[in-house]
């Protein structure tokens, strides 16, 4: 369990997360708000788990299978439903498999002693979503998921369900991610068409941003659409396949691609029909880019578009899609799962939409930039795992 004393918040620290004007916390504050004990770790940070605007968060030494999954509720902890509910322990010091189709609760190596202006939201990190593994945050009388209120003090919890591929991880595995969010960063729909103007954020050409931007806003964010014209080749996507050997998820390129996947190529009516519960691998049409100033976020399903989920993992952080960050541009990997009936999808087709949030200041490093980041620039990608 991560320690529980606290010390002061630094004046760099209360810097890093004054309310005024508001913003996503970058990395340096993040690193800051550890040093200060706002943020507590069981162990040391790694290397990377620091990212632009986000921390990584670590799995911890054992996993409870559930009977169910279940929201926390005011009146009472996490730890007394995990007792109520769960089946087994999983113990994950030297690795565990979690099956696809079961409900774990693995408590994390963070926890967090917020002041009373600073919040967090969580979300998977990008390879877990491209894997099918729905990961949602959980702390304690918190009756919402991904949401962590200002001012908690208490421990974090990942509540982890593979859907199509059986997972391997270990004791500092991280499968999901946390913003923290001082005052308000988001902004009205004329602040953000006058950061169109100043910085092209959506493109026809994933190669350069060229061309106009014909996505009108819905529901305050810019409107991406699907593509299913494909590349030069026709590929437009992956459809997963059922039955597959495991995915270790701290092993880049350990799978071959084509044992987990079936390549979908371009058909003459430009369309895809979704299987009903099964698991797609797509493209945005717009190539995108988040400058340094800005975080971004995709809206995972919206009623508006169909009767389907679209982006199980949501952050873009800052640089992404960035020129000087070895951007000019990226697509937007869109996972998507259609629900209980089979769905048309059209080539151009309105899927979801983009909200950009404002950054409290620069990141020391953008996405892209002495970070190894897998999907700067990308196309059409599947998770770094396979090859």
């Amino acid at each position: 369990m991560a320690k529980s004393a606290t010390k002061p918040v630094s004046s760099k620290a209360s810097a890093a997360v004054a309310a005024a004007p508001g913003g996503i916390l970058p990395a340096q504050d993040i690193r800051a708000l550890a040093e200060a004990g706002v943020i507590l770790a069981a162990t040391p940070f790694g290397a990377r788990q620091v990212q632009p605007a986000s921390l990584d968060l670590r799995l911890g030494a054992v996993a409870y299978r559930e009977r169910a999954r279940f929201l926390p509720q005011p009146t009472a902890d996490v730890a007394s439903r995990l007792a109520d509910l769960a089946l087994h322990e999983v113990d994950l010091t030297n690795g565990a498999v979690l099956e696809t189709g079961c409900v774990y609760v693995v408590p994390l190596l963070e926890s967090l002693a917020l002041p009373p202006h600073l919040a967090a939201a969580a979300n998977p990190k990008s390879s877990t979503g491209r894997l099918d593994v729905f990961t949602r945050v959980i702390a304690d009388r918190v009756p919402a998921f991904d949401t962590v209120p200002a001012g908690y003090k208490g421990q974090l919890y990942a509540e982890i369900c593979p859907q199509t591929f059986p997972v391997l991880v270990r004791t500092g595995s991280t499968l999901s991610q946390l913003r923290f969010r001082a005052g308000q960063p988001t902004f009205s729909d004329a602040e953000r068409a006058d950061l169109r103007r100043r910085e092209r954020l959506v493109g026809g050409d994933a190669a350069g941003l060229v061309g106009a931007e014909p996505m009108a806003d819905i529901q305050g964010g810019i409107a991406l659409s699907v593509d299913l014209a494909g590349d030069s080749a026709g590929l437009v996507g992956y459809r997963a396949k059922r039955h597959t050997g495991l995915v270790d998820v701290d092993q880049p390129g350990a799978c071959s691609l084509l044992d987990y996947w079936e390549p979908i190529h371009a058909r003459a009516q430009r369309r895809l029909i979704l299987d009903p519960d099964q698991f797609y691998i797509l493209a945005s049409k717009e190539a995108v880019h988040v400058p340094p100033t800005h975080a971004a976020e995709m809206v995972p399903f919206n009623p508006l578009v169909g009767e389907f989920r679209v982006h199980y993992a949501g952050f873009m952080d800052p640089g992404f899609g960035h020129a000087p960050a070895g951007g000019t541009g990226a697509r937007v990997v869109l996972e998507v799962r259609s629900h209980k009936v089979p769905f048309v999808l059209e080539d151009g087709q309105v899927i979801g939409r983009l909200v950009y949030e404002r950054m409290l200041s620069v990141p020391d490093k953008l996405y892209g930039v002495d970070l190894g980041s897998n999907y700067q620039a990308q196309g059409l990608k599947l998770s770094k795992h396979f090859k």
